[in-house]
């Protein structure tokens, strides 16, 4: 019996929104980006940051051409900008169960040499800790896919015209050869070394 074929993510309509939207994030919440040329190119990636605001994937999605198939949760597909989030190529996770087809969809994009766009935090920090605990989601899909890991760092207020936004891009790195507790403990230390650089800059502007 042949093997049923995969559904492909959408990406005309991803484009299509990146285009005419990204001018207008970028105008309104005038964001300040160092290390965008850090996000490979090609092949298999996972770029993963701090989440602070509903608007975070935005400031990966304005500062790449490859498309980036972004993990959301469950809710945003039961309302009605469902349509927005299906256009856009977002990946549907259950999180109040161990969403094994959602995890399916996003190593099959890895796999195919694709972009996946998540938050180890699982969930926006909106407590007064630095970051919150990751979840092993990111590390465990590099290491079954051979895929980079970028991680992002976002400091600063989504405000118009902010004065403070800005994103850190890190160098892409592997974790192959290690344990998912120490490549979990990695990821979080360069994605708040580049959240400090942030807040340092914006010290540093007072």
């Amino acid at each position: 019996m042949p093997k049923e074929k995969k559904k492909k993510l959408p990406q005309r309509g991803y484009k299509f929104l990146r285009g005419v939207l990204g001018p207008i994030f970028k105008f309104w919440y005038n964001p300040k980006v160092y290390g965008a040329e850090n996000i490979p190119l090609d092949g298999p990636v996972l770029i993963t940051a701090n989440h602070k605001h509903v608007m975070d994937q935005c400031s990966m999605i304005v500062n790449t051409k490859r498309v980036i198939h972004y993990m959301a949760k469950k809710e945003y597909f039961d309302g009605k900008l469902a349509w927005f989030f299906t256009m856009a190529g977002c990946i549907s996770v259950n999180r109040s169960i161990h969403d094994d087809t959602a995890k399916e969809a996003a190593l099959d994009v890895l796999k195919d040499g694709g972009a996946i766009g998540l938050f180890p935090e699982g969930t926006r920090n909106k407590t007064d800790a630095f970051l919150l605990p990751f979840k092993f989601g990111a590390v465990s899909m590099a290491q079954k896919t051979n895929a980079y890991l970028v991680p992002v760092g976002i400091s600063g207020d989504y405000k118009f015209r902010s004065k403070n936004l800005r994103i850190y891009i890190g160098k892409p790195f592997k974790v192959n050869d290690m344990t998912l507790e120490k490549a979990n403990e990695k990821l979080a230390k360069e994605i708040g070394i580049l959240m400090k650089k942030g807040i340092k800059e914006n010290e540093k502007k007072k």
